[in-house]
């Protein structure tokens, strides 16, 4: 019998596919400086997407009016004050790293130790036997922390740089996606569908349903309690107002809140004597605090609910791999990844719930 089915070029086969990935590899070096704010543009755009439409409907139907409102909105609501936010924190941040690599920052008295029982006049003693040995060997010993920190500092205005040119570029890209976003959207449909059917158009809807999630359930709750809280502070005459607020959207953008920053700071007031400054701050950090209480099951209802770790992976692994931009990618890298993987085993059923779980698994294996 003639085998009629022809033989496999494997060869051609190998060549073939270590052209393709040259050529992808080539192009994602190409474009790796634009891929960050392109996801971050597309994850604007994905969660402002009804109220360009709104809009559009409301001037006549005319995009380009709609595109220019929006990128309006974007510079005045987002850019300036990003801009303005990320000025303070290096002017702010100036003063107090000279201040500790000049010395001119006194170790403190810690006269508190006292009140410890048992221990505390022993802590008082031996912290007052460090300081009489002089301040030049406390100093030797923190010298190596206060470098690295000052290299870290350092460091981070590489960052800082990095991250207004990614907002140029989201800024860029955004336009170009409220000009053209359907069909954008319908290229990336068609393409998924091209590679796995049916679900593959699914899956996109549901990066879609996530990204739109984060954006609103997440960022937005983060960014309108860290303002607000970040107000307070300033108006009460809290020092390092604008240090504490981005300390602040980091608390809420993990899920704890914005209490952690405010307490401290309202407790600070009332202990230097400011008791009316410390009254209003303590009315205002109850009203922002409540926001989220106010917001969140709105956000809630479309689709914001996510496991509380994955935010807070999202949050400190974009950080650390992205720089400051992977505050907002991050956990939506992660929530598409999870709505992805969620939808993907619940495809099938669950297995029936037992009290014997290990003795069914025994039972299976004596009968394989």
């Amino acid at each position: 019998m003639v085998d009629l089915r022809q033989s496999r070029d494997v060869p051609q086969i190998m060549l073939s596919v270590l052209f393709l990935a040259i050529m992808i590899i080539a192009c994602l070096w190409v474009v790796q400086p634009f891929i960050l704010g392109f996801a971050w543009a597309g994850t604007v755009v994905i969660a402002t997407w009804p109220l360009l439409l709104r809009l559009q409907r409301l001037l006549f139907g005319r995009r380009s009016l709609a595109v220019l409102v929006m990128m309006l909105l974007l510079i005045l609501l987002f850019i300036i004050p990003v801009a303005l936010l990320v000025n303070s924190l290096v002017d702010s941040s100036g003063p107090v790293i000279h201040a500790v690599t000049s010395g001119a920052m006194a170790p403190p008295e810690l006269a508190w130790l006292h009140s410890i029982p048992l221990v505390g006049d022993k802590l008082y003693a031996g912290w007052h036997n460090l300081l009489d040995m002089g301040g030049s060997g406390i100093m030797a010993k923190l010298r190596p922390y206060v470098g690295a920190t000052t290299t870290w500092f350092v460091g981070q205005a590489a960052h800082i740089g990095r991250f207004m040119l990614h907002c140029a570029l989201m800024l860029l890209f955004s336009a170009l996606l409220y000009w053209r976003g359907e069909q954008v959207a319908q290229g990336i449909r068609h393409f998924a569908v091209r590679l796995a059917s049916k679900r593959g158009d699914a899956a996109v809807v549901l990066a879609g349903q996530a990204i739109r999630a984060v954006a609103l359930g997440v960022v937005v709750t983060a960014l309108v309690q860290a303002v607000l809280g970040g107000i307070g502070l300033a108006i009460s005459g809290v020092p390092y107002a604008t240090l504490l607020t981005v300390v602040m959207l980091m608390t809420c953008l993990v899920q704890l809140g914005p209490l952690l920053v405010l307490i401290p700071a309202i407790i600070w007031l009332y202990w230097s004597g400011d008791s009316p400054w410390g009254t209003v701050l303590l009315v205002w950090s109850c009203v922002v605090a409540m926001l989220d209480n106010v917001i969140r099951p709105v956000l809630i209802r479309m689709g914001a609910d996510l496991p509380l770790i994955l935010i807070l992976s999202g949050v400190i692994g974009g950080l650390v791999a992205f720089g400051m931009i992977g505050l907002f990618i991050g956990p939506v890298l992660l929530a598409v990844s999870w709505r992805l993987f969620s939808a993907w085993v619940n495809e099938v059923p669950q297995p029936e719930a037992t009290d014997n779980t290990l003795n069914d698994v025994q039972n299976l294996d004596s009968k394989s």
